[in-house]
């Protein structure tokens, strides 16, 4: 079982940048496969990034590429989720997530996580 704490969200200005951390506490961290979703009021939460269990393979949502970063630091038990050009349309909770999954794609759909953060709130001001 494992654990997961987000930090590092805020208020940031349209084409500013924020670095989301999150925090996994457990064993066997490098055993799983993990994702960002995020969610905005009144709308379904969201497939945002996701990481497969050996940093390998990345893959994210269209509207975030080449903006958004998703990564891992197995020794820390700690994700990442560098977001540069923030636009107000990024405004939402975002929620780390975590899966036991060995294979070389991360799940992309939240149906497929069994863990889950509190959420972190971003906002992007325009």
């Amino acid at each position: 079982q494992v654990q997961l704490v987000e930090s590092g969200g805020g208020l940031v200005q349209a084409g500013g940048s924020l670095r989301l951390s999150c925090l996994a506490s457990g064993r066997s961290f490098s055993s799983y496969a993990l994702g960002w979703f995020r969610q905005a009021p009144g709308k379904e939460r969201e497939f945002v990034a996701a990481i497969n269990w050996s940093g390998t393979s990345t893959y994210y949502t269209d509207s975030v590429k080449g903006r958004f970063t998703i990564s891992r630091d197995n020794a820390k038990n700690t994700l990442y989720l560098r977001m540069s050009s923030l636009k107000p349309e990024d405004t939402a909770v975002y929620y780390c997530s975590a899966t036991v999954s060995r294979h070389t794609r991360a799940p992309d759909t939240t149906g497929e996580y069994g863990y889950w953060g509190q959420g972190t709130q971003v906002t992007v001001s325009s």
